[in-house]
């Protein structure tokens, strides 16, 4: 979420900055000045009326005093309180007007960010890798996975219907592999603490990471969710919505919490199963596992201040590269254009694996920056750590006998300067079922068998190659 005093500072910034990401300043603000201007004159007039209602009270009290008769007095006192009242809910129902105007408006990209109508404006920043040579044409991984016996589409259909998949025999221990990689590789190697969290969280959790109220659609949710409650802007902590990613959970952690600056950056990964209704990509990616409504993937979450969040994001998008890297997957990374930018985010990196098999990359995580963003939504904040030059500066010259004592109250007040919002960051490390996908058409073989990666042969019992299997 946008700062208010922000907004209402930069109001032609803000709306340029929607312009350049292809929305309606018209639709997202609608009457944002409107709606300010009367907020303001309602909590001035009750301003007013409140220095009034106090002038009226030291009159009574006086009148009381002289034995005089204060009714006229107490009359009018009554009379501006009613006022009161209602300059309080007509303030009130401005602000949630407000708050819900707020709620809708993207994030502003950065100035780096390229300007773009679609993601064919997207800018590649670098590209990694050889792509392999066949001497025969490669298959798409639904055919490989098929042919091997290690992927049953037919059957979870029967299940569950569309876009849902079932791993068999190698195929299942290949997922397994992969998770148990990446989270070794993130928590060994690049220091995350690895976090468990719920597959389910409240609306305030999706609220939070700003999935809510904007994408109720593409999320699944359990009977007691109200959607429209959530488009009311009511937001709860008892409902339940499976998680669309692991973002959700990880990043709302530390909501309405106050975090020590000597924690920060804090480094966060997890494993989750990731549900998504994909309300609008009817049509779009049928074949495969490209697009599915259950799949796995592992999340990295970072926590920083403000002037750490540029490097943290490289460090984060390099953390997931080094995964592709260690797999031997060609990819590229490439620089979201303004449109395409997600809804949160200020500036987002895409990795893109290479698919032989479709002659194609394809987005395998997407590194984001989301700035101030979802920690002003989820009220995410840390608290600046107490410097020797401040305490210098802030101590006059006294008597030794006095320093101690000077020194507790200096730090006492460092302890309670302004908490300022954190900087959140995320991104994909990796998304596992595309990685799944991109290993069978990247080691497939002339034979339809599959060498698996050296880096994945421990986790895989020491297995070279995935060979066809029959099905119980």
């Amino acid at each position: 979420m946008l700062d208010l005093g922000f907004v209402r500072g930069n109001l032609e910034a803000v709306e340029e900055k929607l312009r350049a990401r292809g929305a309606d300043p018209a639709a997202l603000l609608g009457n944002f000045r409107q709606l300010d201007q009367r907020r303001r004159e309602a909590i001035t007039a009750a301003e007013q009326l409140k220095a009034r209602r106090n002038e009226l009270s030291q009159q009574v009290a006086t009148l009381k005093r002289e034995g005089k008769d204060a009714t006229a007095v107490m009359d009018e006192t009554r009379a501006l309180k009613e006022k009161l009242d209602e300059l309080d809910k007509s303030a009130t129902a401005l602000d949630e007007q407000m708050r819900l105007a707020l709620a809708s408006i993207p994030n502003l990209t950065r100035d780096e960010v390229p300007i773009g109508k679609s993601e064919e404006d997207n800018v590649t920043v670098k590209t990694w890798g050889e792509k392999p040579h066949f001497d025969f044409t490669p298959k798409p991984h639904w055919e490989l996975g098929e042919q091997l016996g290690i992927l049953d589409l037919q059957r979870a259909a029967k299940l569950s219907g569309a876009r849902f998949a079932v791993y068999m025999g190698a195929g299942a221990r290949l997922e397994r592999a992969l998770i148990g990689f990446m989270l070794d590789t993130h928590t060994q190697q690049h220091g995350y603490t690895e976090v468990l969290p719920p597959f389910m969280v409240n609306s305030k959790s999706l609220f939070g990471t700003g999935q809510l109220p904007k994408f109720a659609e593409d999320l699944f949710r359990c009977s007691d969710a109200d959607a429209e409650a959530v488009a009311r802007g009511e937001f709860r902590d008892n409902d339940h919505w499976l998680i669309p990613t692991a973002e959700v959970p990880v990043t709302n952690l530390y909501r309405d919490e106050i975090l020590d600056e000597a924690r920060l950056p804090i480094c966060l990964t997890a494993y989750t199963p990731c549900f998504r209704a994909e309300a609008g990509a009817a049509g779009k990616d049928t074949r495969g596992i490209i697009r599915q409504h259950q799949f796995q993937k592992v999340e990295l979450v970072k926590f920083t201040r403000p002037d750490q969040s540029d490097a943290e994001h490289e460090k984060l998008t390099r953390n997931a590269e080094e995964i592709l890297e260690a797999l031997k997957l060609p990819y590229r990374r490439v620089l979201l254009c303004t449109a395409d930018t997600g809804f949160s985010s200020a500036k987002t990196f895409d990795l893109e694996v290479w698919l032989p098999g479709q002659q194609l990359y394809r987005e395998i995580s997407s590194c984001s920056n989301f700035e101030a963003f979802q920690a002003r939504r989820a009220n995410i904040r840390y608290r600046r750590a107490p410097s020797e030059d401040n305490a210098q500066d802030a101590a006059p010259s006294q008597k030794a006998d006095y320093v101690p004592v000077l020194s507790s109250i200096k730090i006492a007040f460092s302890q309670k300067a302004k908490p300022e919002f954190v900087h959140t960051l995320n991104g994909s490390g990796l998304a596992v079922g595309r990685t799944w996908l991109a290993i069978l058409e990247n080691y497939q073989q002339a034979d339809g068998s599959v060498i698996v990666p050296d880096a994945l042969r421990p986790y895989m019992g020491g297995l070279e190659r995935i060979t066809r299997q029959v099905q119980p």
